[in-house]
Formats: structure tokens, sequence, C-alpha cells
């Protein structure tokens, strides 16, 4: 299914391959004419609800390039690689830890697996390169390419993409972000000073992040240039227990209010945090790849302010006069990948009814607020007072919402296509509508078609104008 989901994007103008006439640019996509308004309705949304909503969550816009001891501090530098290993006949390039997971899954013996793997993540966490070599070499763990085991040595591979950055006459090395978390932590002092905001309080964020990842893969899912929706909530040390429960519970409620199943959802417990926090959980989507995490909620301890204030040497503290003392907040985080929120929701809307070719049909049911086009406006034919009335339409709509007039090609295949870019209602004009001032309303998940006067119509648009 994924690879019809690939096709169908790119010809119904969601996402293309980025750099596709110089043959396209590895795990890097451009999102095309529908595909940004999708992206974009899904950012208005959670920032609507993760902002908006609450009177104690305030948003900034940190930069991209930060100073890089801001990567010392957060421990990047030191810990974000991944374990790599290249097939020498292949020449493919894998991810150390995935190789082994596939391998131990195929094991019959349960002891044996559980040992094996027991031994390997202790291996990982210690960073024991040669003895990890050992076990591929000793297990006989082939290529699934090559279907050899002619491997090189285990390397660390580090994530970041690193810059020359000019400054006076000297050039000197920073890091495209690889996440947008670190920005709000720079910013904790001048938001806590520029607004007067009290414990607990929360700073999100949207923006772009880079990882130079080993294997980028499953299209949009994992890639090197992508979006990230986080939200730094700031609480007093003690209470992260209640917090973590709180944005868990209200982060995985989030999904079924914008149309995604609950049985294709799960909660994913780590058994084995990062080294920043001291309880993590994913929140994971069933892709037609498997399930897969969409969202990461975490308990963030005070490391990354703690840290801050060392390496900056600036103070980093929150005054709580209710205490008349000074601290380090602890944090809970909820980090979401914007581009896996939108393959999930692409995933989630591909409706495809009846398998016979010739009576399937296939759209889009999207929310309305998500959906790319609200309406479309379709003149039945080109007559004079029938575009007249349409165009007229079309412009009293505009301001309101993002709209389509398209007035070629049979009216049929007219509604086929805007159920494949997930458009909610088409408006027909017709001879009828010069008659008595009506205009047919064809909703896209029923095909259902109602006549409705246009006087009236305000009346049915009213309750989508403030939703």
């Amino acid at each position: 299914m994924l690879k019809e989901i690939i096709k169908y994007a790119k010809e119904y103008g969601f996402i293309y391959p980025s750099s596709e006439i110089y043959n396209g640019l590895q795990s890097v996509y451009d999102y095309g004419p529908n595909g940004i308004e999708l992206k974009n309705n899904l950012k208005k949304l959670w920032w609507k609800d993760m902002v908006q909503m609450y009177k104690n969550i305030v948003g900034i816009d940190s930069s991209i390039l930060l100073n890089p001891e801001t990567w010392k501090a957060s421990g990047h530098i030191e810990n974000f690689h991944d374990i790599m290993i290249d097939n020498k006949d292949s020449k493919k390039r894998y991810r150390l830890d995935e190789i082994l997971e596939n391998h131990i899954k195929k094991k019959v013996d349960e002891s044996e697996k559980k040992n094996l793997l027991k031994k390997t993540n202790t291996l990982i966490e210690e960073n024991k390169l040669d003895e990890l070599y050992d076990i591929i070499i000793k297990e006989e763990i082939k290529c699934p390419v090559s279907r050899t085991n002619n491997w090189t040595k285990v390397k660390e591979f580090n994530l970041m993409f690193s810059t020359n950055f000019s400054s006076s006459d000297k050039l000197s090395k920073v890091y495209l972000r690889p996440e947008t978390a670190q920005g709000i932590f720079l910013n904790f002092s001048n938001v806590t000073k520029t607004t007067g905001i009290k414990l607990p309080f929360g700073i999100a964020q949207i923006g772009k992040v880079f990882r130079n990842e080993i294997i980028a893969r499953q299209f949009i899912f994992r890639m090197k240039e992508f979006e990230q929706m986080e939200m730094q909530f700031f609480i007093k040390p003690g209470n992260e227990k209640k917090w973590f429960n709180y944005w868990k519970l209200i982060r995985f409620k989030w999904y079924s209010s914008i149309g995604i199943k609950n049985n294709c959802l799960k909660i994913h417990k780590h058994s084995k945090t990062s080294h920043y926090c001291n309880s993590a959980v994913d929140i994971e989507y069933k892709f037609p790849f498997g399930y897969k995490e969409i969202e990461g909620i975490h308990s963030r301890t005070d490391f990354d302010l703690k840290n801050h204030q060392i390496f900056s040497k600036k103070k980093l503290e929150y005054f709580d006069y209710k205490i008349s003392k000074s601290y380090i907040p602890y944090v809970v985080e909820t980090s979401l990948g914007c581009d896996r929120l939108f393959l999930m929701i692409l995933c989630n809307a591909f409706i495809k009814e009846n398998s016979d070719k010739k009576n399937s049909r296939i759209y889009l049911k999207l929310n309305f607020s998500l959906s790319p086009i609200k309406f479309a406006i379709l003149p039945l034919i080109k007559n004079k007072d029938i575009i007249k009335i349409s165009k007229s339409i079309f412009n009293n709509l505009k301001s309101k919402f993002k709209i389509t007039y398209e007035e070629n090609k049979s009216i049929g295949r007219r509604y086929k296509k805007q159920d494949l870019i997930g458009t909610p209602y088409c408006i027909t004009v017709d001879y009828q509508t010069i008659i008595d001032n009506t205009i047919t309303l064809r909703d896209r998940d029923t095909t259902n078609q109602i006549r409705i006067n246009i006087n009236n119509f305000n009346s049915f648009l009213s309750k989508f104008i403030f939703s």
C-alpha cells in the first residue's frame, strides 16, 4: 500500500521528490500545492490546540543555527550518533541495532533470543564496537541484499550536519539543529522575563531540523530534513509524574479529534530511556510498514537547563514566590514529527472502495479543517449566466476558505478529481440555479447530493467558519 500512496501523493500534488530533474536527492522531498495546504493545516491545528487553547503555553521561533556550545551542553556531540556497519559486497550501510534485532527475531529458542538481545543491548549501551562486530561474524548475519557476511568494522556515525560559520576573519564549525527543543531551553530566561509567565508553563515551537540519517527510508517517515512540533512544559520538581501522565493522555486523545482510528494507535513505553530523561513513551501508528513512532512524550528532568547553566555560566533558575526559593524547573516534553503526522494522515484518510477496478472509487477522507481545498465551485456547463453565478459564489467564499474553481471536463471527472484530493464539498451551479437560485451540494464521503438555496448557504457555512 505504501508504494500506492507514494505514487498517489506525487500524481495529485501532495509530495514530489526533491530536485527530480537532477534525479533527486536521497530522502529529501518537496510539498506540492495540495501537500503544503494540508501540512499548513496540520501545523495550524496543532498550534491552536497546543498554544491558543492554553493560557500558560506560549510560542517562539528560534534559529536553526545555534552556538556550538549548545550541542556540547545538550549531549548531542557526545551521544547523538548511530552505530553503523557496511557490507563490502552490496555497498549498503545499515544501522547495527536493526541488523541485530532482525536476526534475533528469527531465532526459535526463546532463551537464546532473550540472552542475545540482552547481550547486544549491553554492548551497544557500553559502546563496545569490536565485540559487536564479533557477534555479527559469529552469528553469521548476512546482508539482506548481497546475502553475504562480508562486513566492514563497526563504526560510530554522528547524525548532525555541520557547516562553516564566518565570524570576522575566521571560520568556525556550527551545526544545523537536530531538534527544536534546545532553542526553547536557550530562551527560557528571555520568555520568563518578557512574559512574566509562572510555573507550570509551556513553550512551543514548530521548525525545521536536520539529521544525517544512516538509513533514511519509508518515504517521508524518515528524512534528513524535516519539521518538528515540540512543546517543553516547565514544572516544579516533584510534579513530573503528574504532568507526564497528563500530557500522555492529552496527546493520545488529540489524534482521535483529527480523525485517527484508535485501533491504529498504541502507546509504547520505553524500557531504556535516553541520557536526558527518566520516563518516556511513544505514541505509535500502524503504518503499512508496521507500528512506528509519531510522537514522543519525555520527562526530561532538569537535564537541559542544568547543563546549559553549567556551560554558559548564566543563571537559568526560576524564582518561586510561593516558597521564596529559586530552583531549576523540570521539563515534560511532547515532540511530534510534522512529516510523520502528514504521512499518518495520508495513510489514514486514503480510502479505496471496491477492488473491482472498473467500479472502484478512491477518495481522501479528511476532516474539514485539514482538507487542502474546502469547497470546489463547479459550473455544470459554460453558460454565461451559470459562469457568472459560479464566479460570484467563488468571490464570496475565497476570503473565508481555501477553495477552487473549475469549469473544464465532465462534471463526473471533476467530482472524481476533488474526491482524490479530499475536498469535502462540491458546489454545482446549473440551469436550475438560474430559475430558483438553488445549487447542488455534493458530499465527498457519501456522494449524496442536496439542493440548497444560495440565500440559505451562509447558515450551512457558519458551522465551519470558526471551526
